[in-house]
C-alpha cells in the first residue's frame, strides 16, 4: 500500500472512530434524561416492551464503541488477548441488541416498511457478526477479517442513521417521510460500500482496512 493510500485508509479510519465513539457516548443520553424526553420516538416501547428497549439502546452503544478496536493492527499485534476479549465483548453486545433490535423491528409505529428495514438490518447484524466469530474460532483470519468488516458496516449504521436524521431535519423533511427510508438508508449503502472495497481488497489488489495505532 502506497503512503497515500495508507494516509487515507488511516484517515477513513480514525474518522469513522471518532464519530462511532460521540454516537456511543450520546446513545446513552436516556440514562440522565430518559427515554421519553431524549428518544421520543421509540418512547412507546416503555409501555409493554422495556426490556428489549433497554437491552438495545443500553447494550448497542457497547458494540459500536468496540468496534474500532477490532481494526487496530497494533493491538492486535501486541495484545492479542486483549482484542480477543474485546472481540467476544463485540460479539456479545450485538447478540443482545440485534435480538433485541429484530423484536423492536416489529413494535415501531413508523409503518410496514421502516419495520422491514430495521429488521432486515438486526438479521444481518446477527449473522455476519456470527460467521465473523466462526472463521475466528477456527483460525481463518482472512475470512474473519472481511466478515467483521461486514460487521462492521452494519454497526456503523447507528452513526449513518443520525447522520440522515440530523439531515433531513435541517432540510425541514417531516419525520413520518424521513424515517422510513432513513430505516433503509442507514445501512444499505453502507453494505454495498463494505462490498465494494472487499472486492478491492482480494489478494493482489490492496490490504483490508486496518488502523497503525
Amino acid at each position: 500500500m502506497s503512503m497515500v493510500s495508507r494516509f487515507a485508509a488511516n484517515v477513513a479510519f480514525w474518522t469513522a472512530a471518532v464519530s462511532a465513539a460521540l454516537v456511543a457516548v450520546a446513545s446513552l443520553r436516556f440514562l440522565a434524561l430518559g427515554v421519553s424526553a431524549s428518544m421520543e420516538f421509540v418512547a412507546h416501547n416503555l409501555d409493554r416492551n422495556a426490556l428489549m428497549l433497554y437491552a438495545h439502546i443500553g447494550v448497542a452503544p457497547i458494540a459500536l464503541a468496540l468496534m474500532p478496536f477490532q481494526f487496530m493492527t497494533r493491538l492486535r499485534a501486541s495484545r492479542p488477548k486483549l482484542h480477543r476479549w474485546l472481540g467476544r465483548g463485540y460479539v456479545v453486545s450485538i447478540l443482545i441488541s440485534g435480538i433485541a433490535g429484530l423484536q423492536l423491528a416489529f413494535h415501531t409505529t413508523a409503518g410496514t416498511f421502516a419495520a422491514t428495514g430495521f429488521a432486515i438490518l438486526a438479521v444481518l447484524w446477527l449473522a455476519t457478526t456470527g460467521i465473523a466469530f466462526a472463521f475466528a474460532l477456527r483460525r481463518q483470519f482472512p475470512r474473519h477479517r472481511a466478515w467483521m468488516l461486514r460487521s462492521a458496516a452494519l454497526t456503523f449504521a447507528a452513526v449513518t442513521l443520525r447522520v440522515y436524521l440530523g439531515s433531513s431535519m435541517a432540510a425541514g423533511v417531516d419525520f413520518e417521510v424521513a424515517y422510513p427510508l432513513i430505516a433503509w438508508l442507514c445501512w444499505v449503502p453502507n453494505v454495498f460500500v463494505m462490498e465494494v472495497y472487499l472486492q478491492m481488497a482480494r489478494p493482489g489488489k490492496t490490504r483490508l482496512i486496518s488502523a497503525t495505532a
